[in-house]
């Protein structure tokens, strides 16, 4: 059963989301912000408590993705994204970014917590954050 139903501009928009994101870590990469995607979307805490479609999720602001404010996000989906975005809708968790609401590009090491919410761990360029399942139960 899919975590989430969004139409297929929603799927689209994911996956032009999880590409500008983070096409340069590959598709395990892509795969790992499309989990905080849709963890965002089914949350309905801390920050995204409004969110109930992918596009509230990408044009959340303040809190929004970088990634909305460059070109290259705005260049049509591809098949080959669209199918990794549908992996994640469909309920695949890739840790470190199973739970995770939040994530980001260091510089150098990851912090132990960002925005209050605690280090799960990092792949490639993004360190991800995760909320404890005491305050986001349906990201769990």
């Amino acid at each position: 059963m899919p975590r989430i139903n969004p139409t297929e501009k929603g799927v689209a928009l994911l996956a032009r989301l999880m590409r500008a994101e983070a096409e340069g870590d590959g598709k395990l990469g892509m795969l790992m912000v499309g989990n905080v995607g849709v963890n965002r979307v089914v949350s309905n805490c801390l920050d995204f408590t409004q969110l109930r479609t992918v596009r509230d999720m990408v044009f959340q602001s303040p809190g929004g993705f970088e990634a909305t404010i460059h070109g290259y996000f705005y260049q049509r989906a591809r098949e080959k994204d669209k199918s990794l975005a549908r992996k994640t809708i469909k309920g695949g968790r890739y840790h470190p970014a199973s739970y995770a609401l939040w994530f980001f590009a260091p510089q150098g090491n990851c912090p132990a917590q960002w925005y209050g919410q605690r280090l799960v761990g990092r792949y490639k360029s993004h360190c991800f954050f995760a909320p404890d399942s005491s305050e986001c139960p349906r990201v769990y």
